[in-house]
């Protein structure tokens, strides 16, 4: 078998230099027409089926980078869309506290009022009660508005926002800020008048923030859901505030007078534009005490 193998690569040397000769000597030109006749078709479609494969390697390749660049576009509109949504609640909501608070100027005439934007609120930034600097902070709640002295903004001055609502009252200013401590501090107090059964109190602050009606008589009657307001006593505040609304009423025999408590009437988490008081019909309780010695 070995012996029988040995004479094919001599045969095939032999049939190659025929064919070389043959084609040098222009003999094998009607057979390499044929052949080229019946390639030619293989070969073109040989290189149409590469270019259509690099084609379509292409194609995908720009599909997968317009894919991408969707993909980013989508992002991009949607962070537009939130950023539209939050302006848009933003002008709302601002809208319809200025509209508010030019209708109280409305109703009050006789106040001289100060806008203000609040630019900090108590127990956010710094935990309640710690060492700023080497100040210890006196309110557990409080904000900070950007009108201060030079404003004409001083100590003592009330500050309200939407509703007539009372937000508290101006405990330290400097030239451009005010910090203003909110009628929930447990070092506020507020006399007080409930508006239907005309029954008064104080109006004080809790640590955790609850509103307390006190100094209710035992055999007073609170009707539910009382609106309470400012009673004007003492002349710190114009009367007529708005506090908040009887939510519930407690008593103990032990104690001397009855508790009820206050929902506020407002969040003061969200609040975001404030006005201050800075001049209102005061009564003239100093003329009782002309000529006294």
């Amino acid at each position: 078998m070995r012996q029988g193998r040995a004479w094919w690569p001599y045969a095939a040397l032999v049939i190659a230099l025929l064919l070389l000769a043959l084609h040098g000597a222009g003999a094998l030109g009607p057979l390499e027409s044929v052949l080229g006749f019946v390639i030619s078709p293989v070969e073109r479609g040989l290189s149409n089926l590469v270019t259509n494969i690099g084609g379509l390697f292409k194609t995908i390749r720009d599909v997968r980078e317009l894919q991408a660049e969707v993909e980013r576009l989508q992002q991009t509109n949607d962070a537009l869309r939130i950023e539209n949504i939050r302006l848009q609640e933003q002008y709302v909501a601002e809208n319809q506290q200025l509209r508010e608070l030019l209708s109280f100027k409305s109703d009050n005439p006789t106040y001289a009022l100060i806008g203000a934007d609040v630019v900090e609120r108590g127990c956010e930034v710094y935990p309640c009660g710690e060492v700023i600097g080497e100040d210890t902070n006196p309110y557990l709640r409080y904000l900070i508005i950007n009108v201060g002295s030079r404003n004409g903004v001083a100590v003592g001055m009330p500050v309200v926002t939407s509703g007539a609502a009372l937000v508290g009252r101006v405990a330290r200013v400097s030239a451009h800020l005010a910090y203003v401590q909110l009628i929930n501090d447990p070092q506020s107090q507020v006399a007080a008048l409930l508006q239907d059964s005309r029954i008064t109190g104080m109006v004080v602050g809790k640590e955790d923030g609850a509103l307390i009606l006190t100094e209710i008589l035992p055999d007073e009657t609170v009707g539910d859901n009382e609106i309470v307001i400012t009673s004007g006593l003492g002349g710190l505040l114009p009367k007529g505030l708005i506090l908040g609304q009887v939510e519930s009423l407690t008593y103990e025999e032990s104690a001397l007078f009855q508790e009820a408590l206050i929902r506020p009437a407002l969040d003061f988490r969200k609040l975001e534009v404030v006005v201050v008081i800075t001049e209102f019909d005061r009564p003239p309780v100093e003329e009782l005490f002309e000529g006294e010695e």
